[in-house]
This record gives structure tokens, C-alpha cells and sequence, in this order.
């Protein structure tokens, strides 16, 4: 597998490009080997796969994490559209605690964000009819799943669409900011 791996603000966070073998019928790309991921210091085996597919730009999925003893790594790829995929981190002895990556990925970019244990993942649609897939490391545990508010000001972060025009769940609006969070147990 040739795979070009790029650097984030969050080292853990990693920016992942497959490449795509092109002749006259289409592509192919080995979007994921364990192996070749193992090389490029991403040790994680995946178990699950999801796929959210949503009809208008502006919606805001997230900030989701779980905790131990079901933590999950992530990895994120779109398939059709764009988004702005964010990762922040609550690793509590973490340098960065707090601190977030935000990267646009898209289906024309084909790229990837490898998001490790310990992180809130979130994502925003850039436009309509946007599918996201992502490998998870453990199972969904609805009882150990855990948010963050997707637009605390704590966090920073740049969302490319107005709180008031954000199209968003009536849980993730809910979502405690963090400073409210307190069960931060990833392992």
C-alpha cells in the first residue's frame, strides 16, 4: 500500500493520503492495510464501520467521544461531498488537552484523518448530500458514549457555518462544554 502520511498540529493526529492507481476504467486504492498502517505508526486494529450520509450542507455532526472501557480511534474518509472534520483532544495529561485539528476532507482529495483514542470527533457538511464512512477501533456503547459542544468558545474552533444556521441533533445541542466535562477516562 502506498500511503502518504501528513503532519497535524496534534502529532497523534495524523492526515492520511491513499494512492489511487487511474486508467481508462476508474481507480483503485487500498484506502486501509494493517500493515502499512503499523509502519506508519498508526498500531490500531479496526472493528467497526459506519457510514452517515446527510442531505444539506451545514449539518454538524458531533463533538462525539466514548470512554474506557470502549474508547475509540477513528478513521474518516468521505466518499461524496466535503466536510470539515475536527478532532479535539481530552487527553487530560495531554499537552495539547483542549486543543483541536480541523481539516477539510473530501471525496475529490481523497484523503483521511486517523483520529486516536482520546479525542472528541466532529464534523461539519460543506455540501449537500455528503457521505462520510469511518472505521471504529471498538463497538458503539451507547451506555460509555460521551459529547462536547460543538461550538464552546473553549475550543476555538472555526466552524465554517453560523450556530444559528447549523443543522444539528437536539442531543448535540445539548452537549456539555469543556469545562463541564468530567469523565475523561480513556483507557
Amino acid at each position: 500500500m502506498s500511503l502518504k502520511v501528513l503532519s497535524t498540529e496534534i502529532p497523534d493526529v495524523k492526515l492520511l493520503v491513499p494512492t489511487r492507481h487511474v486508467d481508462e476504467r476508474g481507480f483503485l486504492s487500498e484506502v486501509y492495510a494493517r500493515d502499512a498502517f503499523h509502519d506508519a505508526g498508526i498500531a490500531c486494529d479496526f472493528v467497526q464501520e459506519n457510514h452517515s450520509y446527510s442531505k444539506h450542507a451545514g449539518t454538524v455532526r458531533g463533538l462525539h467521544f466514548q470512554i474506557a472501557p470502549r474508547a475509540q480511534g477513528k478513521l474518516v474518509r468521505v466518499i461524496r461531498g466535503r466536510v470539515l472534520d475536527v478532532a479535539v483532544d481530552l487527553r487530560p495529561d495531554s499537552p495539547s488537552f483542549g486543543r483541536h485539528v480541523a481539516v477539510e476532507l473530501s471525496a475529490e482529495a481523497w484523503n483521511q484523518l486517523y483520529i486516536p483514542v482520546g479525542f472528541a470527533h466532529g464534523f461539519c457538511t460543506l455540501e449537500p448530500d455528503t457521505e462520510v464512512l469511518y472505521k471504529l477501533t471498538d463497538v458503539y456503547a451507547p451506555e460509555l458514549e460521551r459529547g462536547l459542544l460543538w461550538n464552546d468558545p473553549a475550543l476555538g474552533i472555526a466552524w465554517p457555518v453560523e450556530p444559528e444556521q447549523a443543522i444539528l441533533s437536539p442531543k448535540d445541542r445539548a452537549l456539555p462544554r469543556l469545562v463541564e466535562l468530567t469523565e475523561l477516562v480513556f483507557t
